[in-house]
C-alpha cells in the first residue's frame, strides 16, 4: 500500500461498491494526527471542564474569605456607624446591627378589610376578638382587653398619684425659639402660607395659632382678633404680606391674654398623670404592658423603653381637638425619646410614637367618642379640613362629621399605627390619616389610658439609643431612664 493510499483524504467505497480500500491499521494514540475531529472535540471538552473547575475553586476561596471577614467585622463592631446618614441596611441580620437589635423587625398586623375579625391570644385561657375599623389608618378594636378590676385599679392608681392639667392656658418658650431661629416676618409669612398664594387665609392662621399657643380659635374668634388688632386693612378676611408685616410676632398672643382664655378654648381640656410600668410597678400595670407587647408583636425591648402609661380624665365639657400623636420626621427634626442619645441640638422635636394603644377605663354616659375625621378617606388634604367655616378638627362642634367615631366602652382597647412601613421592616412616613380627637363629653366623666410605642424612624438613632440604655448599670433606676427623657417633653408635643 502506497503512502498516497494511506492519507486521511482517501475515499471510502460504498458497501455495494466493487472496489474497497484496505482498512487503516489502528494508530498509536501518541502518533495520531491532531487535526482529527474526534481528538479536537475531546481536547476542547477536557479544557472547558478544567477551566470551570479552576474558576469554581477560586470563587469558593473568595466566598470563604468574604464570610470570614464579615464575621470578624460583626465581632469587632460594638455599634452601628455614628453617621447622620438616614440610609440603613435591610433588616434581617445586617453586619452593622448591634447584638440586641440583630433580630428586630417591626411586625405590622394586617387589617385585611374593614370589619374583618381576627382571633388573638393575649392572656392564658382566653381568646380576644380583634376587629379592623379602618385601613387608613390601620386601626383595630379589641373588646374586653382590660377586665373591670384592671380598669378600676388603673383609675385608682392615677387618682392616688394625682392628676395635673393637660395643658397650660398659654404655653411659654415660643418667643425664645423665635429669637433662636432669627426668622424675619417674610420668612414666617412664607412658613404659614401653606398654599403659597401670597395671602394668609383663615385656616392657615388657625393652624399656626393652635400649634404655637395651644389655643383653639374658631373662624369667628379670628375675625374678632382681626378687628381688635386692626390687622385686616382691606377687610377681605385675609392677611397680605404687607398687613402681616405690621403685626408683632406675639400680637395674637398678647391679644388673647388681654381678652382672657376660657378652658373650652384650649386644644385639650383634661387632666392627666403618668404611671410607671417597669420593675416594681403594680402588677396590673406590668400585665398591661406585657399584653400590649403580645398584641403589637413588637420586641419587648422597644415596648420597655417607650413612654409610661398615661391616664387621662375628661370632665363634662372635656375634649381634645383632632391632632396627630406623632409628627413627620425631617433631617432637622429629632425624636424626643432619642434626641439625647443622638446628640442632636436641633430645637425641633416631635414625639415619635409608632403605635398608639388607647384603653377606655369606663363607659361614658354621653359623648366622649374618639373621632377619626378622615379615616379611609380617598385623599388627605390639609387645606380642605377647614372649609366654609366647617372645621373637621373641631371636636366640640363637628364630631358628627367625622368619617369614624369609636364609642368608649369600659375595658375596650383600640390601637393604630401612626406611621407607615418603609417596606423594609422599619418605620416609614407619617400616616396622615391617623388624625384623631376626643369628642366633647356631654354627660358624665371619661377615663382613658394611652400606651405609646416610641420608635425613631431613623434606624441608626434608635439603635444608638438602645445601646446607650443597654450600657447603663443594672442597678440604675429604670424609671429615671424613661421618665426623664420622655414624660416632660411629651406633654409639649401632643398638640401636633
Amino acid at each position: 500500500m502506497t503512502d498516497n493510499q494511506e492519507t486521511p483524504d482517501a475515499e471510502d467505497t460504498s458497501p455495494s461498491g466493487s472496489t474497497t480500500l484496505p482498512l487503516r491499521p489502528p494508530c498509536d494514540r501518541l502518533s495520531c494526527n491532531k487535526s482529527s475531529v474526534c481528538s479536537r472535540s475531546y481536547f476542547v471538552v477536557v479544557m472547558v471542564f478544567f477551566h470551570v473547575y479552576i474558576i469554581n475553586v477560586i470563587a469558593l476561596l473568595f466566598y470563604v474569605h468574604y464570610i470570614s471577614g464579615q464575621d470578624d467585622a460583626n465581632r469587632s463592631q460594638d455599634a452601628p456607624s455614628p453617621s447622620g446618614d438616614h440610609q440603613r441596611p435591610v433588616l434581617g441580620r445586617p453586619p452593622s446591627k448591634p447584638e440586641f437589635l440583630r433580630d428586630v423587625s417591626l411586625t405590622r398586623i394586617e387589617g385585611i378589610r374593614v370589619g374583618h375579625v381576627q382571633k388573638v391570644s393575649l392572656v392564658p385561657g382566653k381568646v380576644h376578638e380583634m376587629r379592623t375599623l379602618s385601613l387608613k389608618p390601620l386601626l383595630f378594636e379589641i373588646p374586653d382587653f382590660l377586665s373591670e378590676d384592671e380598669s378600676r385599679v388603673v383609675m385608682q392608681l392615677a387618682q392616688l398619684k394625682g392628676l395635673m392639667e393637660s395643658q397650660l392656658m398659654v404655653q411659654d418658650g415660643q418667643e425664645e425659639l423665635a429669637k433662636e431661629l432669627n426668622l424675619s416676618p417674610d420668612e414666617i409669612f412664607n412658613l404659614l402660607d401653606i398654599n403659597q398664594d401670597g395671602q394668609l387665609q383663615l385656616h392657615e392662621i388657625l393652624t399656626h395659632s393652635r400649634v404655637r399657643d395651644g389655643i383653639w380659635l374658631t373662624p369667628e374668634n379670628l375675625r374678632e382678633i382681626f378687628a381688635g388688632l386692626k390687622a385686616d386693612k382691606d377687610g377681605n378676611g385675609w392677611l397680605s404680606l404687607e398687613e402681616f408685616r405690621l403685626l408683632s410676632n406675639d400680637a395674637f398672643q398678647r391679644f388673647l391674654v388681654q381678652r382672657g382664655v376660657k378652658r373650652s378654648q384650649l386644644v385639650r381640656n383634661s387632666r392627666h398623670t403618668w404611671l410607671y410600668q417597669g420593675k416594681g410597678a403594680h402588677q396590673v400595670l406590668q400585665d398591661i404592658k406585657a399584653r400590649v407587647t403580645s398584641l403589637t408583636q413588637l420586641p419587648p425591648s422597644l415596648v420597655d423603653l417607650s413612654e409610661p402609661l398615661q391616664v387621662v380624665r375628661y370632665e363634662e365639657g372635656g375634649h381634645y381637638h383632632a391632632h396627630h400623636d406623632s409628627g413627620p420626621v425631617y433631617p432637622e427634626t429629632a425624636c424626643t425619646h432619642t434626641r439625647l442619645a443622638a446628640n442632636t441640638s436641633t430645637p425641633f422635636e416631635t414625639s415619635c410614637r409608632y403605635i398608639t394603644v388607647l384603653f377606655y377605663l369606663n363607659s361614658v354616659e354621653g359623648g366622649g367618642e374618639t373621632a377619626f375625621p378622615v379615616a379611609d378617606n380617598r385623599t388627605y388634604d390639609e387645606v380642605s379640613l377647614i372649609q366654609n367655616d366647617v372645621d373637621l378638627l373641631d371636636t366640640r362642634r363637628n364630631c358628627d362629621k367625622s368619617n369614624l367615631r369609636v364609642k368608649p366602652n369600659k375595658g375596650t382597647a383600640v390601637f393604630w399605627y401612626n406611621y407607615l412601613s418603609d417596606g423594609r421592616g422599619w418605620v416609614g412616613e407619617q400616616d396622615e390619616y391617623a388624625l384623631h380627637g376626643g369628642c366633647v363629653v356631654t354627660h358624665g366623666t371619661k377615663w382613658v389610658a394611652n400606651k405609646w410605642i416610641n420608635i425613631d424612624p431613623d434606624y441608626q438613632r434608635q439603635a444608638r439609643y438602645q445601646q446607650l440604655v443597654e450600657q447603663q448599670p443594672e442597678d440604675e433606676d429604670d424609671e429615671g431612664l424613661t421618665l426623664n427623657t420622655d414624660v416632660h417633653s411629651s406633654d409639649i408635643h401632643q398638640d401636633l
